[in-house]
């Protein structure tokens, strides 16, 4: 607290908001990088262009000095190194640059100008420093020395793995955008986006809750009932005239989720902020070519988020709006700007919260939109409003956007449909496409494209296997009393602790699970190694090693697991039948420096890891309880497994610490201990199927 009695980070009475003064700045620095870029591209067109040879060949006296001039300012430390210039000897002397680490200034500059950015956000918003992507980009920014920074957020931004975790920033994606084009010396993206769209059917509890009669609160639950799997909903609409005329519905994209090979993801999202001709743009344009609808229907696009962004880049594609009507296009949660339709004639709207970081990636916005600069426009409505939410990402998400419609803004709900009064009949058809994009291969090709099916639980249906497509794992491994590990084991004569010597083995596991199917969280498993359900053998754990894990007859039974999402502890519960409680924890486990806390379990694990050696695989199976049987689950795994030795890392765990975990902890005697070995991966990919029930 300051000595005027104000909070850190929050402004004094009367004083400037911090992070506006800081993205103030950011803007400023940004700029200053484009116009060295500017320049570095200019010099490098000077030292290509003939003129300047020929009058270096007709000065040798003062010609080849101007000539190394410009090439060192172009290339020397620090550098413009803005572009590659052409022809053989700046481009040699470019490469040999690049070689021994020459900065590229505009890069630095910009480095410097996102770092402004990153702070700003972390002022408004301080609860997007626990995110995986902050931890990511802030490992980036702060790596050495500036070049080494800067090397760091190039492979970043380049790795889609990578790109998921950092969805979640959505204030930050409009700078990264520009960075990225300051760091490659190109802009984002290149060469013509592919789409395409393929109709699907809906199921019959989904086509249930679809709207029946055309209104705005029916059309943006549509798009909430449609999920983000990459499917939008097109609907024939009888209007009051009689006349049929079509509704587009667009949902967004969910941060951290894989997209397979649908266009919704983090790079269609940039694609949509800084070009029309999008892959998600793209592929609508597909999935209206395939509906069938007549040259010159009149069409309302409608969108959420990235879906926002999407139609009105259609809006704005002369080609289209030749083809078709735009009547209307409504963006929720999205983006706006000034966006200009390329029919005047089309009526835009944007509804957005105040709170909402998708909606505002220029940073936090506290004053209200500035209405439009002709009073007269009739066809454009902007609102913006202040929610009663302004935790991010819930104030992102439609449902709540709907709400808002619905009891707080009234008024600008009524306008919305009063706008929309040509599309207020009766839906006479309703057709879902599944949009696709062929550029890229799905998400964890090739491991990860396998056969799902659905499986029911009590927050709606889980593809299984689950996959989880960006996750870091540390093992911590610690030899225990087989009594103690045999009286935390059911009451079942058949589970019983396998031997590695005299002594059980336990083994408690940190998960941070970046970007899976059920969405980004942090696990905490606690569990023993058991020997075979039937005919145990010794030595069996260590023959297993050698056998696929589907042949194994060991297996490790889960004794207690902690997850911080509803979603997970549902999944872990009702599909892989395993003892679970939902907690808040953090975990950072891709460095050298690993560390997990929970304050709910009371559970501290911190350390460095020494030398490692390679292991064969991380596949493994997993035991629990449904009811009397026992469920056997497979996860198997793709990533780099090291084994350290347990000398420098440990547990901690506080005396108030939360049961049933700490109390198993105590009872195996690790609650203070430093483990054997750790094995830990920090990155890799796995899916893991569903409970097989043994009857044992």
């Amino acid at each position: 607290m300051r000595a005027d009695g104000t909070a850190p980070g929050r402004p004094a009475p009367g004083g400037p908001d911090p992070g506006d003064v800081l993205r103030g700045c950011a803007r400023d620095v940004l700029e200053i990088a484009e116009g060295i870029r500017a320049v570095s591209e200019r010099t490098a067109t000077t030292l290509s262009a003939p003129d300047l040879t020929a009058a270096t060949r007709r000065h040798p006296r003062t010609g080849p000095a101007g000539y190394w001039a410009l090439l060192r300012a172009l290339t020397a430390r620090p550098g413009l190194a803005g572009t590659e210039p052409r022809g053989g000897l700046t481009r040699a002397r470019h490469l040999a640059g690049r070689t021994r680490g020459t900065a590229n200034l505009a890069a630095l500059v910009a480095l410097t100008s996102l770092r402004l950015r990153v702070t700003a956000v972390l002022t408004d918003h301080p609860e997007l420093a626990r995110t995986p992507g902050m931890r990511l980009l802030d490992r980036a920014l702060t790596a050495g020395r500036d070049e080494d920074a800067v090397r760091a957020l190039r492979a970043l931004l380049r790795d889609r793995t990578a790109q998921r975790a950092l969805s979640g920033l959505a204030p930050l994606i409009s700078e990264l955008l520009a960075v990225r084009a300051l760091l490659d010396g190109q802009p984002e993206g290149g060469g013509t986006p592919e789409g395409g769209a393929e109709p699907v059917d809906l199921t019959d509890q989904r086509r249930r809750i679809m709207a029946t009669e055309g209104s705005l609160l029916g059309f943006l639950r549509n798009i909430e009932a449609l999920s983000t799997d990459g499917r939008i909903l097109v609907q024939n609409v009888r209007g009051p005239d009689g006349v049929v005329r079509y509704v587009v519905q667009a949902p967004g994209t969910a941060p951290g989720r894989p997209r397979a090979d649908a266009p919704q993801d983090l790079v269609g999202a940039w694609r949509d902020l800084c070009a029309t001709d999008s892959p998600y743009t793209r592929s609508l344009a597909h999935a209206l070519a395939v509906h069938g609808i007549p040259r010159g229907a009149e069409l309302a696009l409608i969108g959420h988020g990235e879906g926002g962004n999407a139609v009105l880049n259609l809006a704005q594609d002369e080609d289209f709006c030749r083809t078709y009507r735009v009547t209307h296009a409504i963006a929720v949660g999205s983006p706006s700007g000034d966006r200009k339709p390329a029919d005047p004639r089309t009526w835009i709207a944007t509804v957005t919260n105040q709170y909402d970081l998708v909606a505002a990636p220029d940073g936090h916005r506290t004053d209200p939109a500035a209405p439009p600069a002709d009073p007269a426009d009739t066809t454009r409505y902007r609102l913006e409003y202040a929610g009663p939410t302004r935790e991010f990402p819930l104030c992102h998400r439609l449902r709540e956007y709907i709400e808002h419609l619905r009891t707080l803004l009234p008024a600008a709900r009524a306008d919305l449909d009063e706008a929309l009064a040509p599309y207020r009949g009766p839906v006479v058809r309703t057709q879902a496409y599944r949009l696709t994009d062929h550029a890229h291969p799905p998400a964890g090709h090739p491991f990860l494209t396998l056969a799902t099916a659905p499986v029911r639980t009590t927050v709606g249906p889980v593809d299984v296997p689950v996959r989880y497509y960006d996750s870091a794992a540390a093992h911590l491994c610690f030899p225990v009393d087989p009594a103690a590990a045999r009286s935390l084991l059911p009451d079942a004569d058949w589970l019983t602790p396998s031997r590695l010597g005299p002594r059980a083995l336990a083994v408690l596991s940190v998960h941070e699970h970046r970007c899976t199917t059920i969405g980004p969280y942090t696990e905490i498993a606690l569990s023993v190694l058991v020997d075979d359900l039937w005919r145990p053998r010794r030595y069996d754990a260590v023959t297993d090693l050698l056998r696929r894990v589907d042949l194994r007859r060991t297996g490790r039974y889960v004794l207690s697991l902690a997850v911080t999402t509803e979603a997970a502890r549902v999944v872990a519960q009702e599909v892989w039948g395993q003892p679970v409680l939902r907690m808040r924890a953090e975990a950072d486990l891709t460095g050298r420096e690993i560390r997990a806390r929970s304050e709910d379990l009371g559970l501290v694990v911190e350390g460095r890891l020494g030398p490692g050696v390679r292991c064969p695989d991380a596949d493994r199976a997993l035991y629990g309880r449904r009811g009397t049987g026992t469920v056997r689950t497979l996860v198997r795994a793709h990533g780099w497994l090291r084994l350290h030795p347990g000398a420098g890392v440990r547990v901690r765990l506080d005396t108030a610490a939360a049961e049933p975990l700490a109390g198993q902890l105590r009872r195996l005697g690790i609650d203070a201990a430093r483990p054997l070995f750790v094995l830990a991966c920090p990155q890799f990919m796995a899916h893991r199927g569903g409970g097989a029930e043994l009857a044992r």
